[in-house]
């Protein structure tokens, strides 16, 4: 064997290697938008379970009390705040014997798509409701508010 074709059994051919560099970008073509999408999914994920957490809390809040809360603020105040909401958005005084809370350890959690405060109604009829400050769709296309 001389020297030449031994050098050329150790080293990859230019094919070789654009082979290589081919089947790697076909590869990061697959793989990286699971990935852009995961951020985005974990919001999504977040958003329902803070939603979930107030929608609790606010009918805990409505069950002890017999009202809805006058701002969400009041579900992780540490002392009974005076009034709340009837069903016909009225203020009503309450009665601190009746109020069991914090019913939010911490702090309230903000929107994690919109990073603002949830949308709370305090009109009727839709008094307590709680929703996404968020605008746009999910990944799924459904609209944030419809969350």
């Amino acid at each position: 064997m001389n020297g030449y074709t031994k050098r050329a059994r150790q080293a990859f051919s230019l094919i070789e290697l654009m082979i290589v560099i081919v089947i790697m970008a076909v590869l990061a073509a697959i793989i990286i938008p699971k990935f852009q999408d995961q951020s985005r999914r974990s919001k999504e994920a977040a958003l329902k379970s803070d939603l979930s957490q107030v929608r609790t809390a606010i009918a805990t809040f409505q069950a002890d009390t017999g009202f809805y809360p006058k701002l969400l603020t009041d579900l992780a105040a540490t002392s009974a705040p005076t009034q709340g909401y009837d069903s016909t958005a009225a203020l009503q005084s309450i009665t601190a014997a009746n109020w069991h809370g914090p019913y939010i350890t911490g702090s309230l959690p903000n929107d994690p798509i919109s990073g603002s405060a949830f949308t709370y109604t305090i009109t009727s009829p839709g008094v307590g409701n709680v929703a996404s400050s968020a605008s746009g769709n999910d990944l799924a296309g459904t609209a944030f508010s419809t969350y």
